[in-house]
């Protein structure tokens, strides 16, 4: 599967925005979806994950009830809402899939995904 992540952009503090990951393929409701980000010189960190079909999510405590996590599988993309943003969710971001079983259904370790989007940066302004 290939991914195309998109919908970065400059927002305010407070502000929001919605990333889009859209999948190539057929069989995009057979993979676990996830989103990473990496900040500038920092390590890549989970953000989020989705099960296949789209009722079982995960977030990372720094955004967990700022950030929401959903999927089309009918368009095959996942989309990652974005409220609330604060300057240090200033980062790349980026999609992930696999159709590897996992034991919840969603992944949270980026070592698990073996597809990955080409990241899309988001920066929030103070």
């Amino acid at each position: 599967v290939q991914l195309q992540a998109s919908g970065g952009g400059l927002v305010q503090a407070g502000g929001s925005l919605r990333l889009s990951c859209a999948a190539s393929g057929r069989t995009f409701s057979s993979y676990i979806m996830g989103w990473f980000r990496q900040a500038p010189g920092k390590e890549r960190e989970f953000v989020t994950t989705i099960n296949r079909s789209g009722d079982t999510t995960y977030y990372a405590d720094s955004v967990k009830g700022r950030f929401t996590v959903t999927r089309d599988n009918a368009k095959n993309t996942v989309y990652l809402e974005m409220n609330s943003l604060k300057p240090e969710d200033t980062a790349v971001y980026y999609c992930a899939a696999t159709n590897w079983y996992r034991p919840f259904g969603y992944s949270l370790r980026d070592y698990e995904y073996d597809y990955w989007g080409q990241g899309t940066l988001v920066t929030v302004s103070s």
